[in-house]
């Protein structure tokens, strides 16, 4: 019987160090369907406050949900028409569906979240949540019998 010698060789190791040496390309599939708004997240003393231009945007468009504890928002930007007469040299003012979730930093009252539109800009309010008190538990020591 002959020794065959052990290698630690991963193939998928190898495979993800080669990918994230390609040039980025950042979701090619996802720009030409929509886009994803930026988002702004911040805490104030009794609230997560979230923020996102939407300018453009019907605000009857736009659905905004909370579900453990990670905020959705989606909606569709809508052009009526798109005018094919008009010689454009640039054109990156976007129009489509948008999808965005982002994970809460903290504890949240989910049937308490307000959502405004304002100057193309949707701010969410979270309103935090009273942290529950930690319950103890004591722990009973059990002897076996014999």
């Amino acid at each position: 019987m002959s020794l065959i010698r052990w290698s630690p060789w991963d193939p998928f190791e190898e495979m993800e160090e080669m990918m994230s040496r390609l040039p980025a390309m950042p979701n090619m599939a996802q720009m030409a369907k929509g886009f994803t708004p930026a988002m702004d997240v911040y805490e104030t003393k009794d609230a997560v406050v979230v923020e996102t231009p939407l300018a453009g945007v019907n605000p009857n468009d736009v659905e905004v949900s909370v579900e453990k504890g990670v905020l959705t928002v989606k909606g569709e930007s809508k052009k009526e028409h798109e005018v094919d007469e008009k010689n454009y040299y640039r054109k990156e003012v976007r129009s489509g569906s948008f999808f965005r979730q982002v994970a809460l930093p903290a504890a949240v009252k989910e049937d308490a979240v307000k959502a405004e539109f304002e100057d193309g800009i949707l701010k969410i309010t979270c309103p935090k949540a009273t942290p529950t008190p930690v319950k103890k538990i004591a722990v009973k020591v059990v002897k076996k019998q014999k």
